[in-house]
């Protein structure tokens, strides 16, 4: 039996979304039993195997599939003559998507950037905190996992951007530093662009931005202020308004 659990840790360390496809029923006659895997990257490269033939080759293009759908699904195979496998039994397959981690960048590590950091613990999210105060940074007892970075400009030039799986939270303790950074990420890909604040702060810097003439689109995607309204104002509270809308948009609900 192959060593699977190596090879899939190997996937996970690429960063790389890949599918799990598990025989999770079969029905009859078929080429493979109920616990057979195969491994299908976002290449269509293959590890193992659930039986080979037309299966296996519908199996990888449901698993690519997948994986441009970012999500998982069961599916059910008839082995008859009109798919070339003549078995005559059923299989049922399981694709369990294993995704690209989305990426927060958190601009700001004062008492709500240290907050949000740990109340996202244990979620999907990688997390890079970035703050100019050096000796902030290093007061803040954070989980090893997370990234630190001490220079704005210097990160948001070096950082990857990325539509999908990109996320940013602007929470600096200063208008005009949030104003910097704004406008140097705006035009930035991203799937999340958030920002502290009142809706009046939002107005005047909205107004700002259309008249630069920045792209109005990328102006629309801002939102201010960031966070569900649940009521709180506390640090903790704040984080985790903000928590909850980071976690709504990637789970798309």
């Amino acid at each position: 039996m192959w060593n699977w659990i190596d090879k899939l840790n190997e996937l996970v360390k690429t960063g790389a979304p890949f599918v799990i496809v598990t025989i999770t029923r079969v029905s009859g006659s078929t080429p493979q039993n109920t616990g057979a895997k195969m491994l299908v990257n976002h290449n269509g490269d293959c590890w193992g195997s659930i039986g080979g033939g037309q299966l296996e080759k519908k199996a990888i293009e449901d698993a690519l599939e997948c994986i441009n759908e970012r999500k998982s699904k069961t599916m059910h195979y008839p082995l008859h003559a009109a798919v070339n496998q003549c078995c005559g039994g059923i299989v049922e397959l399981l694709f369990e998507l294993i995704g690209e981690n989305p990426e927060l960048y958190i601009f700001g590590a004062g008492h709500v950037g240290a907050a949000l950091c740990k109340t996202l613990k244990d979620t999907p999210f990688r997390i890079c905190l970035i703050d100019e105060r050096k000796e902030l940074l290093e007061s803040i007892a954070l989980s090893k996992n997370i990234k630190i970075f001490n220079n704005y400009l210097e990160f948001i030039n070096t950082a990857t951007w990325d539509t999908n799986k990109t996320y940013t939270a602007i929470i600096t303790h200063d208008h005009d530093l949030d104003r910097l950074i704004l406008n140097a990420v705006l035009d930035k890909p991203q799937k999340y662009l958030g920002m502290i604040g009142s809706q009046t702060k939002w107005k005047v810097f909205q107004k700002e931005l259309i008249e630069k003439r920045r792209d109005i689109n990328h102006i629309n995607r801002v939102i201010c202020p960031m966070g569900l309204d649940i009521g709180g104002k506390s640090p903790k509270e704040i984080a985790i308004s903000m928590s909850a809308e980071l976690i709504k948009v990637y789970y798309g609900k």
